[in-house]
């Protein structure tokens, strides 16, 4: 039987896994993920390592080891988190290689409590850059308005960087021209652009939590029988088609002669990267943020559930070119029905930043609280660690 997941590269998608973690490298199981099922590159952000830090004691020995050689709290996250990007990356190196940098790639992310300061994100992302000391390796920069010069900048310094919690199209576009803008300035410079990776992750499921959560607001107050039919008929639909929107504009940017000289000169595309696939409406195909965005030069990162769920019952079609038109028509219909999409757009980034503040948060505690046990433990001087 053919595996659904390792067919999608045949449409031009790669597969990459949410949840890179020690546990899961340790344990081969990333590994097996590659040869199985196709996966090719891999994310983590601070709701992922929050989760896995301190679920059990895959990383007590690292932190025992950091703590003994008398580092601070934020030498001991770094440590932790850098090295699972590293190993994730050795995983991935052979894919990279095979594919001359196209693919293989393993992403880190600069604190999120940074997200609006472009000159710390700028130091930030150099620092995290030089430590993980892996070709294939991406620095994750959010891409809010002070992101955005921080992304051009490390780009044109020769980070490869992978742009998240994009949520509008608009936002993506101005986050491909970073990139075309950062590439032309090395160009300008005589600096190769052949070696430059980046992607520009654009969250789907949460796009469709929010618009809903409207939609439900609307249908409940509607008194007529036909524009609640109407209303109800868009539920579901916004994610998939705001993601096919911002397709259609990487296409135009890539089909531009700027573009093309950059091309010429062996840079590769900024692919779109679809993150937040796993559906979050459980009335809703598990398997729906996949099989609905299935396109040439783009990639899924699929959470665990998913992965699993698209392997068993997955369908393989050319989807994220199909009924383009009546995506913007979804968009038309939702803001004439009252929805503002840029501010529903604008308003997801202002949250993801929380949560992946929070997650970075709940993550920094659990690694202080396992630093000073191990403190205590071991009768190493302070009672507590300073930042």
């Amino acid at each position: 039987m053919t595996n659904p997941l390792k067919e999608l590269n045949s449409y031009g998608q790669s597969v990459w896994y949410d949840n890179l973690n020690r546990e899961l490298i340790r344990s081969g199981q990333l590994q097996r993920l590659v040869d199985e099922d196709g996966v090719s590159g891999g994310t983590s952000n601070p709701s992922i390592f929050e989760k896995a830090v301190g679920a059990g004691d895959a990383y007590d020995k690292h932190i025992r080891e950091l703590v003994t050689a008398g580092k601070d709290l934020g030498q001991i996250f770094d440590a932790l988190t850098v090295t699972d990007v590293q190993l994730s990356a050795d995983v991935f190196r052979p894919i990279y290689d095979a594919t001359q940098a196209a693919d293989g790639y393993a992403s880190l992310e600069v604190s999120p409590e940074i997200a609006h300061d472009t000159e710390t994100t700028i130091r930030d992302a150099k620092r995290l850059f030089a430590a993980l000391d892996r070709p294939n390796a991406m620095i994750k920069i959010p891409g809010t308005p002070e992101g955005l010069p921080a992304i051009e900048h490390c780009l044109a310094e020769g980070l490869n960087i992978n742009i998240t919690l994009l949520f509008g199209a608009e936002n993506y576009e101005q986050v491909a021209w970073a990139y075309v803008k950062a590439l032309e300035a090395r160009v300008q410079r005589g600096q190769p652009v052949d070696r430059i990776g980046s992607v520009a992750s654009f969250f789907v499921s949460r796009v469709d939590s929010m618009v809903d959560e409207r939609l439900g607001q609307l249908i409940a107050q509607a008194t007529d029988d036909g524009e609640r039919n109407k209303l109800r008929a868009l539920l579901g639909k916004a994610g998939v088609a705001n993601a096919r929107i911002a397709y259609q504009k990487f296409k135009e940017i890539t089909a531009t002669d700027r573009w093309r000289a950059l091309a010429a000169k062996g840079a590769r595309v900024q692919r779109c990267l679809w993150a937040s696939t796993s559906t979050k409406n459980p009335d809703y195909r598990d398997v729906l943020y996949v099989e609905e965005l299935i396109g040439r030069d783009t990639i899924n990162t699929l959470p665990e559930n998913t992965l699993v769920a698209f392997r068993e019952h997955g369908r393989l079609d050319d989807t994220l070119e199909k009924d383009v038109d009546h995506a913007f028509e979804t968009i038309r219909q939702l803001e004439a029905a009252g929805i503002g999409f840029r501010a529903v757009t604008d308003e997801l980034q202002v949250q993801g930043v929380k949560l992946f503040t929070d997650s970075f948060r709940k993550a920094m505690e659990t690694v202080r609280e396992k630093s000073e046990n191990v403190r205590a433990e071991a009768g190493i001087g302070a009672t507590s660690l300073s930042d």
